[in-house]
């Protein structure tokens, strides 16, 4: 099964060979919602507080400063606890 991959809090010098900071943003408030990624998705947490429960896989808890990585054809609930706000890419 593939996995979610986290970096905790990462070098700027990581951030910018990235180019983290140019990438778009998303955000969400406390909610709870089904996803499935039809590409692999990197983001950066830029604030908030996510549980993240792959299907028939160990729940999992992003926040402030991770890099997280999500695998293709992963389907998932992400359980917002603290109103997130991320630099996203596909592919």
């Amino acid at each position: 099964m593939p996995t979610i991959k986290i970096e905790n809090n990462p070098p700027e010098t990581r951030l910018s060979e990235l180019g983290v900071r140019r990438w778009p943003t998303w955000s969400c408030g406390v909610s709870s919602f089904p996803w499935t990624y039809d590409e692999s998705e990197t983001c950066y947490i830029l604030e908030g507080d996510v549980t993240v429960t792959p299907q028939g896989g160990e729940p999992v808890r992003i926040g402030k400063g991770d890099l997280v990585t999500f695998p293709p054809g992963m389907s998932c609930t992400w359980d917002v606890h603290v109103p997130v706000k991320k630099h996203y890419t596909f592919g």
